[in-house]
């Protein structure tokens, strides 16, 4: 018996040590903190113009003051920062796990502009309508994200393509400037230089370094635009020390049917634009997603805007801007994204933080948007490579293709095409993402049909 007994130890013990150690996946691997911190400061450099933008514009037409407008821009922050945490850690039946920074959606500006400014409606009916069209969101969650089963290789790269695309414009104006420095040689200059150091850095470096060239193009554009006279410190004094976010702040929200129907129809526009930003994130992490990862996603569009309502801010939805940073860093990691919620809800807390990092001129992103922009429209043409266009049964796809992305541009080349159609329709048609989605989606029902037999994981492996 101690012979056997010894033999089927030394088994055991042999086996352990021929069993290969487990390591967590690219997607779930927990960096060192301080790799944590300097990648997650990278996403918020990227997303931080656009972040504080439409608090901004909000706050404009519903003619707050300075001190009102900056309450928005610290609210704003710190539901990014939430809303950045319970996408990318995920809570509950919250969160697609994946590296996704949230943002307010510039979709819904425009109709929050109109209520911002009616004295009927005004912040507190907004306010209102935000905290319903979130728990709409919410609801509509699990319909929405059985629409996956209808995004085979050609629709989710038709649609990650045109994001891309669509995404250029933002990066040319940061590179352009806008009114008067419109084209200014200065503001080139910076650009070409981020841009450069950006390259240089991922030829030359290697590990750290290679992942934080980003972050590193964006400190050495800020120190030579602030030496050539680019950068106002003076706005920092102004900016107090430490600001507790309160909800309500303007007092208990009213609800009318009206503006709640408005959002909740943008919204749906949202969830359309948000799965595109999933599936491309999942493709660059090598994640195999199914219709019950992207609800989970989804819900936090809806679980961000029904925050937002209560502390006072706006509509949220995952962030495009974010999306290229993966492809060119190589960082998959969710946690970085949750660090980049931390660092959010902290420049929130302390308003001359969050100045600082206002103080950025838009020439200096602009080199960051090139290359980043750049990426997410080659992970679209990566996706469409995979895609038949030979066989007599796929001799559809290129028409569906060619289609699907001129539609997806019509915004972006004359967003004046549609401007008669009723003004309920705009938050269709003025999005480039959901008019692609949408013709992809159904030229392709209509022309290569679908099998309804596909089960969630063999439609993860196709998206």
């Amino acid at each position: 018996m101690g012979v056997e007994a010894a033999i089927r130890g030394a088994g055991r013990i042999n086996a352990s040590q021929e069993a290969p150690p487990q390591t967590a996946a690219p997607v779930d691997e927990i960096l060192p903190p301080n790799r944590l911190f300097f990648f997650g400061l990278q996403h918020v450099l990227v997303m931080y113009a656009g972040a504080i933008a439409v608090p901004i514009l909000i706050g404009g037409a519903a003619k707050l003051s300075m001190e009102e407008i900056g309450l928005l821009i610290s609210a704003d922050l710190f539901v990014c920062g939430i809303a950045s945490i319970i996408q990318s850690a995920g809570v509950w039946k919250f969160g697609i796990r994946l590296p996704l920074m949230m943002g307010c959606t510039f979709a819904a500006v425009p109709p929050m502009m109109v209520m911002a400014a009616n004295p009927e409606t005004g912040l507190l009916g907004m306010f209102g309508a935000i905290i319903a069209a979130g728990l709409v969101t919410i609801l509509l969650a699990p319909l929405v994200g059985r629409l996956i089963k209808l995004f085979p290789p050609l629709v989710t790269g038709t649609v990650i393509t045109v994001t891309g695309l669509n995404l250029i414009p933002v990066g040319v104006n940061w590179v352009a400037g806008r009114g008067p420095a419109t084209g200014d040689p200065v503001n080139l200059l910076i650009t070409f230089i981020v841009l450069l150091s950006i390259i240089a850095i991922s030829k030359y470096a290697s590990g750290f370094l290679r992942n934080i060239a980003v972050l590193i193009g964006i400190a050495i554009g800020f120190v030579v635009a602030a030496l050539l006279g680019k950068v106002d410190f003076s706005r920092v004094g102004h900016a107090g020390w430490f600001e507790l976010i309160a909800p309500f702040h303007f007092g208990i929200p009213h609800f009318e049917i009206g503006p709640i129907i408005a959002l909740s129809i943008i919204m749906i526009v949202v969830m359309v634009e948000t799965t595109g930003m999933m599936l491309a994130v999942a493709e660059m992490v090598g994640k195999k997603v199914g219709s019950k990862d992207i609800t989970r996603g989804l819900r936090v569009d809806g679980l961000g805007t029904l925050i937002g309502g209560i502390f006072n801010t706006f509509p949220y939805v995952t962030y495009s801007q974010n999306v290229g940073l993966v492809g060119v860093t190589g960082v998959k990691s969710r946690w970085v994204c949750v660090a980049a919620g931390l660092i959010m809800i902290v420049l929130a807390l302390f308003p001359k933080l969050s100045i600082m990092f206002a103080l950025i001129p838009q020439s200096v992103l602009g080199g960051a948007g090139i290359v980043m922009f750049g990426m997410v429209v080659a992970t679209g043409i990566k996706v469409l490579a995979e895609v038949d266009y030979k066989k007599e049964s796929s001799r559809h796809n290129l028409f569906i293709l060619a289609v699907s992305v001129v539609m997806g541009l019509i915004p972006m080349v004359n967003p004046g095409v549609f401007s008669l159609l009723p003004k309920w329709m705009s938050p269709f048609t003025h999005s480039g993402i959901v008019l692609a989605a949408v013709t992809a989606l159904l030229l392709n029902l209509f022309l290569n049909g679908y099998d309804g037999k596909l089960s969630d994981d063999a439609l993860a492996e196709k998206a």
